[in-house]
């Protein structure tokens, strides 16, 4: 605790807390409004938007679960300066449902929706890693409903708000726009490291053009 590790760069050694954080012990229970009512009968997650083949794609909830399952140990930080170190979360890679229903050439971002229209936005590139996550379970166990259950997305790399509870699906983008905390004032990157808290605090290109 306290040492030099490599983050996902790899390019320098960076300390394990980003700057402004500290270090959470056990899991807060932070979101936006109520918790949903999880119905197996009519939950689906979709892929829409500048899709490949112009078409979209729709997983039930047992074919979703039934996609392949990875693991990532990573950390979580939340924008409100609490950060949970070396959590595994298990589920399906972001990359997996790039593969099985392709962007167009053209997409440069995502949209993540979730429940009661939430919204988050990405850059394809931060969708794309390898670490990020459609996370069903953590430390082995399932998440609860206050945690996401039964999906939540996980990007370590960046501040949690871009990892929504309750995704229900992707809209595939070829021009950025903001989600709902990004309309609300918070960055549009959202990279701890660089403390991306606020949107006064963007620099051009960091946001959508006007």
């Amino acid at each position: 605790m306290g040492q030099p590790v490599k983050r996902e760069s790899g390019e320098t050694a960076q300390p394990e807390l980003p700057p402004g954080q500290r270090l959470q012990r056990g899991w807060p229970v932070t979101h936006y409004g109520p918790v949903p009512k999880f119905r197996p009968e009519r939950w689906e997650f979709r892929v829409f938007g500048a899709t490949a083949d112009g078409g979209k794609q729709c997983w039930n909830h047992d074919e979703f679960t039934a996609l392949p399952y990875a693991s990532v140990v990573a950390d979580l930080h939340c924008v409100t300066k609490f950060s949970m170190l070396g959590a595994e979360w298990g589920g399906v890679r972001a990359r997996t449902i790039l593969e099985a229903a392709p962007p167009a050439p053209a997409v440069t971002h995502v949209m993540v929706w979730a429940e009661y229209g939430f919204s988050s936005n990405l850059r394809l590139a931060d969708f794309a890693s390898e670490r990020t996550i459609f996370a069903t379970h953590k430390d082995g166990e399932l998440l609860t409903a206050e945690h996401g259950f039964p999906v939540r997305l996980v990007v370590p790399h960046l501040y949690a708000w871009k990892g929504p509870k309750w995704v229900r699906g992707i809209e595939y983008m070829t021009a950025d726009r903001r989600g709902f905390w990004e309309e609300r004032g918070y960055h549009n990157v959202g990279d701890p490291w660089r403390e991306q808290r606020y949107s006064y605090q963007e620099e051009p290109g960091d946001g959508p053009e006007l």
